[in-house]
């Protein structure tokens, strides 16, 4: 059976331009197409696709609206994007919304077919640019949520445990002054301004 194929896309000359390349491929079918997605939710039930092509920048009901509305309603249709644009925000936002994949519309023709037939399959398809991006966004060093340097920890730790700022100097060779330092520092970046807020955060955030 073919690949039943809905068509999203605001340029007449894009949708046509896409319906026959689907044409050259006996495997593929478009069986709807639609310039916005202000009805995607009949449309889907109407058609029931198999792939959706969805462009991003559409009036009225764009693309990221209409992948949020078909994957909380059809989870199981997978949507491909395609869009002319390579923003990173978009990409990302497209992504953590269930889309099955990101093309871009000079993507070459059997680029297009070969993505297609791989989110179909339950794939993963992405412009190679697009990926590199992902893979980036992915490696970067996660930022902790605990804002406090090494040093303000044990500094902080060892308050918790109920010693004073100078058994905490004693205890981590550094002088009177520095815990006074360290103390302030951890007041303002945890926005607090006592030493029990700071215990309490402690233990809620940072002991194991």
């Amino acid at each position: 059976m073919p690949i039943r194929i809905f068509i999203y896309d605001d340029s007449n000359e894009r949708r046509d331009s896409l319906k026959a390349l689907l044409m050259l491929n006996d495997t593929l079918q478009c069986i709807g197409e639609a310039m916005n997605c202000k009805n995607v939710l009949s449309e889907m039930e109407s058609y029931y696709p198999d792939v959706v092509l969805m462009d991003i920048n559409m009036p009225e009901v764009n693309g990221i609206e209409g992948l949020k509305q078909i994957k909380l309603h059809h989870p199981e249709v997978k949507v491909l994007m395609q869009t002319a644009f390579d923003d990173d925000e978009k990409i990302f936002s497209c992504i953590k919304n269930g889309a099955s994949g990101y093309i871009l519309k000079n993507d070459k023709p059997q680029r297009i077919l070969q993505a297609i037939e791989e989110v179909s399959q339950g794939g993963a398809a992405l412009n190679p640019g697009i990926a590199k991006k992902v893979l980036e966004y992915f490696n970067k060093p996660k930022q902790s949520k605990n804002p406090l340097s090494q040093k303000e920890n044990e500094v902080l730790a060892l308050l918790s445990d109920g010693l004073s700022y100078k058994m905490v100097a004693d205890s981590l060779g550094i002088s009177y002054a520095t815990v006074n330092t360290h103390a302030k520092h951890i007041y303002e970046k945890l926005h607090i301004s006592s030493l029990g807020e700071a215990i309490a955060y402690y233990y809620k955030n940072i002991k194991k």
